[in-house]
């Protein structure tokens, strides 16, 4: 006698919600998710679609009616509760588009919990839109099934980054001008809460690195024997800090 196949399947469409999700509650999707699940992953009736909520968690809802521009959809169970994240702040300068888009995502794939844009003197942009952000990070939020969203907060100057850093969390700062080693200085940090402050395409000027380095949570790091993109840094030195302190080795 076959096997039956288990449901939902792991190959079911995931996505994100802003509505709180429980047992029996129906949702109409449309705009850019029924366009996703009707022309792109093509769902019919009673096929399984997986759904969170940044609130409650992870849940199976099944697909009730396809139509032209809304897809209908009835929750049936929650599969797992919202997802605990290591705490750790990504504090990165500001880049040119693509490349802080790169960083927004990979960061959302690698488990940070909060994204704190900076601009530096050497910034090439000032800005981050919003929405274009919020959608990045859940888009590799529900590619690499996530179910608790990092927060984004808005840019501010490094100066004010510094001025109004907590007293009880760690900073350990990328400097290509040389530190402790990375991985070294992470294992000796991971009783408390930490952030990692990365710089924009022209560094860190003179002024900023002293500023920096006189911070009493501040913890100088370097990252090899090689000068680092900003977006390459923060990847790389997020990756090293979850492997070493995060909740890869769990």
């Amino acid at each position: 006698m076959p096997a039956t196949p288990a449901w939902p399947p792991r190959s079911a469409p995931r996505l994100f919600v802003e509505d709180e999700l429980a047992e029996g509650r129906t949702f109409a999707l449309d705009g850019n998710r029924a366009h996703y699940l009707g022309k792109v992953m093509r769902v019919s009736e009673g096929d399984a679609v997986i759904l969170c909520d940044d609130t409650t968690g992870e849940w199976a809802a099944r697909v009730t009616q396809v139509g032209k521009r809304r897809v209908d959809v009835a929750v049936v169970e929650r599969l797992r509760a919202r997802e605990d994240v290591p705490d750790f702040w990504l504090c990165p300068a500001l880049l040119k588009k693509d490349r802080f888009d790169l960083v927004l995502e990979k960061a959302t794939e690698l488990g940070v919990g909060r994204i704190a844009p900076m601009i530096t003197r050497r910034c090439v942009a000032d800005k981050l839109n919003p929405d274009r952000a919020r959608t990045i990070v859940t888009e590799a939020a529900e590619q690499c099934a996530r179910t608790a969203l990092p927060d984004i907060a808005a840019p501010q100057s490094l100066d004010a980054l510094l001025r109004d850093w907590p007293e009880d969390r760690a900073l350990f700062f990328a400097d290509e001008l040389g530190g402790a080693p990375a991985a070294e200085a992470f294992t000796k940090g991971t009783k408390g809460a930490a952030a990692l402050l990365v710089g924009p395409e022209g560094g860190f000027d003179d002024a900023e690195r002293e500023a920096i380095r006189a911070h009493p949570q501040a913890v100088a790091i370097t990252l090899g024997p090689r000068i680092l993109r900003g977006e390459t840094a923060a990847i790389a030195a997020t990756a090293l800090w979850m492997g070493v302190a995060g909740d890869w080795s769990k």
